[in-house]
């Protein structure tokens, strides 16, 4: 090959190579970055956000262990390779704060600056911005630390720290990067509170029908915004929640089988070459409940968990001849607590629950509510502790059931007298043992579940009700059925 051949060889592979970098990320960045060195996992990652940048993916939720290079693709290049495809874009990205968050505008800005990015993206400008020549173009467009708009164009992005204002146009994409600045913020309520609080009320005012959203962080609590939405939300399946989130996780060990997605063995460094696996196991030693947050993205403390085993979902009821519909219902005792009602099919193989109500509101809304639920379900026993006025909310509700023409239900009311803690951890096998919920119920009963799943052994839990009253349905069953065998249970998923 002559020299002018090289050459021109040279020229082929770089037009190819320019052409890939406008349609795929993963390319974009490594022209954009000449000393990115992605590892195998960053492949994966970039094509996932390539998928998003291409409007595949609407909702999408990625977590990485800390110092794995989530940042730049996420919140460095993808805002910039998007405005690169469509300057129309309107673009929010949020982060735990203000300064956090003008640290990804300025990155975001030097990113559109640099001579291969306009290589790529000549017409893609944001105001004020010097090109060929030291021309300065788009004057009377924005550009500060908070917000920078594109020159002849509808779009831009803007970056707010959690508490920020998103005031203005709607949003078409919004990326959360990082909404807890540490540990302590993750774990204290008040934080976890504000930064739900600011999604309800701000990020989500924003959306319109085909907006897309982007979550990247690091799990540190199992209540974080990810944790709750994805209880209220679900995962996406294109058939039974199409509004679902798609979620990717990325363990810094690999836990079981290789698979499509983490083609390594078990055990294996997600990046070896920054994060051995040496390193990575003496951090685990040191404090094993932070690195299964942190690192492994699975922030329950499962070795304290109540109901460590978890709970088996059902499909189809089995059949049995002496099934009897009940609902155990443990009354608010104060203003914070929740009242609590368990439908469920009492059977010799187990309770199979199909209903709870769980709410903080007051008896104006519980009572009606509960008699619909008893007729609704032809509920032919309620068992309601008579405790703090549990008597008097049993008559109002067995006045209102009749009202409905509910004559099926009968109501039997008693004062519990044993200590809640104590029946809640001396029946905890039983409930795991006996108790099965419907398929998909963490998303059906979210709050419910929340304090279910979350309950601990030790230490100070925030509402106990819930597994009170699950213990409740366990404590009711006839006493003819505490011995059964599991292995005959019919029909289960």
């Amino acid at each position: 090959m002559t020299r002018e051949e090289k050459q021109q060889y040279l020229l082929l592979l770089n037009e190819r190579f320019k052409r890939e970098s406008r349609s795929d990320l993963l390319h974009f960045t490594m022209y954009t970055m000449p000393t990115f060195r992605p590892a195998d996992f960053h492949k994966h990652y970039y094509s996932k956000l390539t998928e998003f940048a291409d409007g595949k993916v609407k909702k999408l939720m990625v977590f990485i262990p800390p110092q794995h290079g989530k940042s730049e693709g996420s919140t460095r290049r993808l805002p910039s390779f998007l405005l690169g495809k469509d300057p129309n874009k309107r673009i929010a990205i949020v982060s735990y704060n203000s300064p956090k968050a003008r640290k990804f505008n300025r990155e975001i800005q030097r990113v559109i600056d640099t001579p291969e990015y306009r290589d790529l993206f000549p017409n893609s400008i944001i105001g004020k911005q010097k090109v060929e020549g030291g021309e300065s173009k788009g004057g009377n467009y924005i550009r500060t630390s908070e917000e920078c708009e594109m020159v002849g164009y509808q779009g831009g992005f803007k970056t707010v720290g959690v508490g920020g204002a998103l005031t203005g146009e709607p949003v078409d994409i919004l990326i959360m990067d990082d909404l807890y600045k540490d540990a302590m913020s993750a774990w204290s309520p008040t934080i976890r509170g504000n930064v739900s609080d600011w999604y309800d009320t701000v990020a989500d005012t924003r959306l319109h029908n085909e907006s897309q959203q982007l979550i990247v962080f690091t799990r540190w609590h199992e209540d974080d915004l990810a944790g709750r939405l994805l209880r209220e939300e679900g995962v996406f399946d294109e058939i039974d929640n199409p509004n679902g989130w798609e979620v990717i996780i990325y363990r810094a060990l690999k836990e079981g089988k290789p698979t499509k997605d983490d083609p390594r063995k078990e055990g294996e460094a997600l990046w070896e070459e920054r994060h051995s696996r040496e390193k990575l196991e003496a951090s685990r030693k040191r404090n094993p409940q932070v690195f299964n947050s942190l690192y492994q993205q699975d922030p329950k403390p499962s070795e304290g968990l109540m109901y460590e085993l978890g709970f088996r979902e059902y499909s189809t009821v089995p059949i049995d001849e002496t099934v009897t519909r009940k609902c155990y219902v443990d009354t608010a005792d104060t203003g914070l607590d929740y009242l609590c009602a368990i439908i469920y099919d009492e059977t010799k193989a187990g309770n199979y629950i199909l209903d709870v109500f769980y709410t903080q509101k007051p008896m104006e809304y519980t009572e009606p509510t509960l008699s619909q639920m008893l007729t609704k379900w032809n509920v032919q026993k309620c068992i309601i502790e008579s405790n703090n006025g549990g008597r008097g909310f049993a008559r109002n509700v067995e006045k209102q059931t009749r009202e409905l023409g509910n004559t099926k239900t009968s109501f039997k009311w008693f004062n519990q007298n044993q200590n809640k803690q104590v029946r809640i951890f001396t029946h905890s096998a039983d409930v795991q043992n006996l108790t099965f919920f419907p398929i998909g119920w963490i998303h059906l009963f979210s709050e419910f579940a929340k304090d279910i799943l979350g309950y601990l052994k030790s230490g100070k839990n925030a509402h106990d009700d819930a597994p009170d009253c699950l213990t409740g349905t366990v404590e009711q069953r006839k006493q003819t059925n505490r011995k059964i065998n599991l292995n005959k249970i019919s029909r289960l998923v």
